[in-house]
């Protein structure tokens, strides 16, 4: 959709599609209730701004619809797709899928949630040098990773609905 869609979508339906960005209700509600915008650049920087007063819960709830890395999103069309597009870096070599299985594992029992990384623009080798990297973080270290990580997710994911005129399904 273009910008001028988003300022006259009705607000269920503009947040439907923010949903799929990052599932934050709050946040939500103030990238739509923040309408209209003067352009695509005041869209993003609203909802960055936004978005950097996550809640370790909000966080937290995002996180729950997040696929681990290496594995498919079992969330509805349009997110499935955009998560897939952004993890086609990621090798289906089954090495790196096993190391990532693994990694994957490593991280939950040491933190208790997905691992959770922008893999857009990353490849498999990258990720996996991160994941290590982070086990090594202590638990409000990897907070803010996680909410940073996030957040460029969602906006990622904004700035495509905004300008490949995706709809959400």
């Amino acid at each position: 959709m273009d910008l001028a869609a988003v300022n006259a979508l009705p607000p269920e339906d503009l947040a439907a599609a923010l949903t799929t960005c990052a599932d934050v209700p709050r946040w939500v509600s103030a990238v739509v209730d923040a309408r209209p915008y003067a352009s695509v650049d005041a869209l993003l920087a609203h909802a960055d701004s936004t978005a950097r007063t996550w809640t370790d819960d909000e966080v937290d709830r995002a996180l729950a619809q997040h696929p681990r890395i290496g594995e498919r999103s079992q969330r509805p069309a349009s997110e499935a797709a955009m998560s897939a597009r952004e993890q086609s870096g990621v090798s289906t070599d089954a090495d790196v899928a096993e190391r990532l299985r693994a990694g994957n594992a490593a991280y939950e029992e040491r933190f208790d949630r997905v691992f959770l990384v922008r893999a857009a623009g990353r490849d498999a080798e990258e990720i996996l040098a991160l994941l290590e990297q982070r086990l090594g973080n202590d638990d409000a270290t990897e907070r803010e990773v996680v909410r940073g990580q996030l957040r460029e997710i969602a906006l990622l994911r904004l700035r495509e609905i905004v300008s490949t005129g995706e709809e959400p399904a």
